[in-house]
């Protein structure tokens, strides 16, 4: 495939030979949205957590540890991601277990304690050789998962002609020996990770943790090219759109190598610029200066007064400018398309993340595991089935929706206590009848509402309730409900 989004013909460099979209491994694999996940977090993976888990919980609780199987984990990762669509992340797990204004689903799938045992317990590696594996490794806790999941990641979807890296950082403010202060970001503190993303779909294709500064202690040189280099080992023919902490000439040469091109912003203090490209004196607004060698073509743009941007480019060669009011040279323009790949993969798992508030840094990064995979999976089905809910602009909350309802079917199908309240109890009946998805499309008219209302039996008292009257459907509180909620009026 050819890189067609610049006038004239491709260059060497931007031939690319994998086809853009979901891979042949990844289509023949995927029936259902729930099987579009397990791609990411086969059983291969989960059978690790489960043994480390059951190990963790037998060490912690003695012989009166019940060991979990396959269903009891893929349902409590069901239900973080259920509690991520309601956008309850940051709310209290007893409230999302509460009878009046908690949701019927988690209820009817576990128990609240059996919810907070698995937290507690979940494990990702062995606790007693860990302190010799982390003497080499600090990522010790959770390597075995993390290397195996990254590994899947370019498995499943060959990324368009255009690649953004960039950093990522994973909201966390406990204990680590690789936490780091970004002021620009939202959480300001956590772990991050360098991404490799298609900067059209945003698919992840690629991650690496950071993990602070070697153990010999001397900052790391060059890193920002080191990083770049590993983010795109695997691609060929694409464009690589990155900002000022990894632009440089030597980074452009090193892709050029490997048959891949570069745009980015630089930083001012690089020995490699001219002075007339750094110096804003002299320089009217919205003007701007070429340089060009065989291989680059740096360009010097000048915003308002006194301002100045620099890119450096690999795949431009002439001195385009837009006919726009603002005047911006055509590398610039490419830039600011393309750079925004990583940063929408973080706007919008943020918002619907399965985060959940932990002491614990394998657990966070475990959170964003989850992220990203329903994602990708996201990305993975809609390319697949492009006809699926089309024309809706929440498709992706509906493809998290039906996700965690899938993971969380097979355990509330096998239970055998039933909940004490009224919904998620006839949820829990109707799950074992034949049909669990017409149940579940039902949810909301099981007693309770996903909107809370106000009593209209308890005026002028301000009381909010989820419940409504199975006869009138008026919003009634637990105070002038039965069992069967019935409002007294219908009683």
């Amino acid at each position: 495939m050819v890189n067609s989004t610049r006038l004239g013909r491709a260059r060497v460099e931007n031939i690319i030979k994998m086809t853009p979209g979901p891979t042949r491994y990844a289509a023949s694999r995927v029936d259902d949205i729930k099987s579009s996940f397990q791609l990411f977090l086969p059983e291969s993976i989960e059978g690790i957590i489960l043994e480390m888990t059951n190990l963790e919980g037998k060490r912690v609780f003695g012989d009166t540890w019940r060991e979990i199987d396959l269903v009891d984990l893929q349902a409590y990762i069901g239900l973080l991601i259920l509690a991520g669509v309601y956008r309850s992340n940051d709310e209290a797990t007893k409230s999302l277990w509460d009878e009046e204004s908690g949701r019927p689903i988690f209820r009817a799938t576990m128990s609240l304690q059996q919810f907070h045992v698995i937290s507690r317990i979940i494990r990702f590696d062995n606790r007693d050789t860990r302190s010799i594996r982390w003497r080499n490794d600090k990522l010790a806790a959770i390597r075995n998962i993390w290397d195996k999941w990254v590994e899947r990641l370019p498995l499943m979807y060959n990324p368009g002609p255009e690649v953004t890296v960039d950093e990522r950082l994973v909201t966390f403010r406990g204990r680590s020996s690789f936490k780091v202060y970004i002021p620009s970001k939202p959480g300001k503190y956590g772990i991050k990770i360098w991404a490799a993303c298609d900067a059209k779909s945003s698919y992840a294709w690629n991650m690496q943790v950071y993990m602070g500064k070697p153990s010999t202690g001397r900052a790391e040189k060059n890193q920002g090219m080191r990083v770049v280099l590993d983010m795109t080992t695997g691609l060929q023919g694409h464009n690589i759109t990155c900002d000022n902490f990894f632009t440089s000439h030597a980074l452009g040469q090193e892709l050029l190598k490997r048959k891949l091109t570069m745009v980015g912003t630089v930083r001012k203090n690089k020995p490699e610029l001219p002075p007339a490209l750094v110096s804003t004196r002299g320089r009217q607004a919205l003007s701007s200066q070429f340089a060009f060698t065989d291989t680059h073509t740096l360009v010097s743009y000048v915003p308002k007064k006194n301002k100045i941007v620099i890119l450096m480019s690999t795949v431009h060669k002439d001195a385009a400018v837009s006919t726009t009011e603002d005047r911006k040279p055509l590398m610039i323009q490419d830039y600011n398309k393309n750079k925004v790949g990583v940063d929408c993969l973080d706007k919008l798992t943020g918002t619907y993340t399965c985060k959940r508030m932990t002491a614990r840094w394998p657990v966070a990064l475990f959170h964003n595991i989850l992220d990203v995979s329903a994602f990708n999976a996201y990305v993975v089905w809609t390319a697949i089935d492009p006809t699926w809910n089309q024309g809706k602009s929440f498709k992706r909350r509906l493809f998290l929706a039906d996700l965690g309802k899938a993971l969380v079917t097979p355990l509330i199908q096998r239970r055998q206590h039933i909940p004490r309240t009224p919904a998620s109890a006839s949820l829990v009946r109707s799950m074992r009848t034949p049909a669990p998805a017409a149940a579940l499309a039902a949810l909301p008219q099981q007693g309770h509402c996903q909107k809370r209302k106000r009593c209209g039996l308890c005026a002028p008292r301000d009381i909010k309730t989820s419940l409504t009257c199975c006869k009138c459907n008026a919003y009634v509180c637990k105070a002038h409900s039965d069992l069967s909620v019935t409002c007294h009026s219908c009683a």
